[in-house]
C-alpha cells in the first residue's frame, strides 16, 4: 500500500493558543532537517482561547497543516480518533501541543518503527517534570494498568507515540481510552509494542487540563475495554460460567438445609422448618440470579452470533485475492470531504 506521506503527525489540543507557533515551527525544522514527506494534523477540541485562529494562520504558512474544530470539547480521546481517521502517512506520530513533548524524538522513533518491526512505540518520560499531585497517581496508574493488560511498559498515557499505519486505522477510541491505545493495539492483534525513554519538559505556556477525576474515569474505562474485548463474541463464556457458579452454589446449599431438616442431621435445628433459615433464601436467590445470568448469556450470543454474520476481523496479508474489497490508501481528501 502506497502512502502520501512518510509521516503523519497528530496533535490534538486545548486551549493552546501561546505554544502552537513555536510547535509548528519546531516540528518543521526537524522534518526538514531529516528530510520528511510529512503533513501536521491539529485538532481542536473545543478550545475557548484563540487556538483555531492560531491554527488558520499557521496554515497560511504550512502548506501540508490540517485541521479540524469541535463545536466543544469532547475529549482527548475523540481528538486523536478523529485526527487517526485523516491520516495519509505510512507512520503516524502524536504528541501533546504543550511543548512538554519534544518533536526531535520524532526521527529516533520513526527509524525503531521502520528497522525494528515494532508496531507502536510508546514513549517513557522517565524524569516527568510534573508535580508530585499528578506523577504520584500516574505511576499507580501504570501499575494497575500493566497487571491488567500484561503489557511491559511504563508509560501507558506519555503523548508522544509512534504507530504504523494499520495500529491507528484499527482502533476505536472513546472516553479515557486513550491511555489505553498499547492495550487496544495489542487486543487488535499487534503485539508488537516498544518504549522509548524520552525527555519531558516542564509546561511552557498556559496550564494543565490534568484532573484527578480523570484517573478514576480511566480505571472505569479499563474495566469496560478488558470486558469488551474479551468477552464481546464470546458473552456466554462470562456470564455463563457466573450464572452456573451462582446456581449450583445455590442449589448444593438448599439440597443440603432441605436434607439435614429430614434426615435431622443438625440437632441445633429441631424440627424448625427449612424456609425459616435465611440460608435458605440466600440460596433460592443466588439459584435465581444464576438463572438470569445464564440467560443473560444466551441472549448475548445470540446478538454475538447474529454480528458475526459482519465479521470485523482484521486481515495482515492477501494471497491471490482480489483487490476488490480490500482497503485502499487513503488519497488527497480537501477539508472540505470531511
Amino acid at each position: 500500500m502506497s502512502y502520501a506521506y512518510d509521516i503523519s503527525v497528530v496533535v490534538p489540543l486545548l486551549n493552546e493558543a501561546e505554544s502552537l507557533p513555536e510547535l509548528c515551527a519546531w516540528i518543521d525544522r526537524v522534518m526538514q532537517a531529516h528530510q520528511f514527506d510529512y503533513e501536521l494534523i491539529m485538532v481542536d477540541d473545543g478550545s475557548r482561547d484563540n487556538s483555531w485562529e492560531v491554527i488558520q494562520q499557521l496554515s497560511q504558512q504550512y502548506p501540508t497543516l490540517r485541521g479540524i474544530r469541535f463545536t466543544r470539547n469532547y475529549g482527548k480521546s475523540a481528538a486523536l480518533h478523529t485526527g487517526f481517521k485523516l491520516c495519509r502517512g505510512e507512520v503516524v506520530i502524536t504528541l501533546d501541543a504543550d511543548l512538554q513533548d519534544i518533536p526531535d524524538e520524532i526521527p529516533e522513533l520513526y527509524t525503531m518503527l521502520k528497522t525494528q518491526g515494532y508496531d507502536m512505540i510508546s514513549g517513557w518520560k522517565q524524569k516527568r517534570q510534573d508535580p508530585l499531585s499528578k506523577t504520584l497517581p500516574t505511576k499507580l496508574f501504570n501499575y494497575v494498568t500493566r497487571l491488567f493488560s500484561g503489557i511491559k511498559l511504563h508509560d501507558f498515557n506519555c503523548g508522544l507515540k509512534a504507530y504504523r499505519a494499520p495500529v491507528v486505522q484499527s482502533i476505536e477510541l472513546y472516553g479515557e481510552m486513550h491511555r489505553y491505545i498499547p492495550v487496544l493495539a495489542k487486543w487488535a492483534g499487534f503485539e508488537r509494542i516498544g518504549e522509548k525513554k524520552v525527555q519531558h519538559q516542564a509546561r511552557k505556556y498556559g496550564y494543565t487540563k490534568f484532573g484527578l477525576e480523570r484517573f478514576l474515569y480511566g480505571f472505569l474505562d479499563l474495566l469496560s475495554i478488558t470486558f469488551v474485548t474479551r468477552f464481546r463474541k464470546r458473552p456466554m463464556h462470562f456470564f455463563g460460567t457466573m450464572g452456573v457458579l451462582s446456581f449450583m452454589a445455590g442449589f448444593v446449599i438448599a439440597c443440603w438445609l432441605i436434607a439435614e431438616q429430614f434426615f435431622g442431621w443438625n440437632a441445633q435445628v429441631g424440627k424448625s422448618l427449612v424456609t425459616n433459615r435465611p440460608l435458605f433464601y440466600l440460596a433460592l436467590v443466588a439459584i435465581i440470579v444464576g438463572v438470569q445470568l445464564f440467560m443473560a448469556g444466551f441472549l448475548g450470543e445470540l446478538l454475538a452470533t447474529h454480528q458475526h454474520r459482519q465479521n470485523d476481523y482484521l486481515v495482515a496479508e492477501r494471497l491471490n485475492l482480489s483487490d476488490e474489497n480490500t482497503p485502499k490508501a487513503k488519497g488527497n481528501k480537501g477539508m472540505d470531504d470531511y
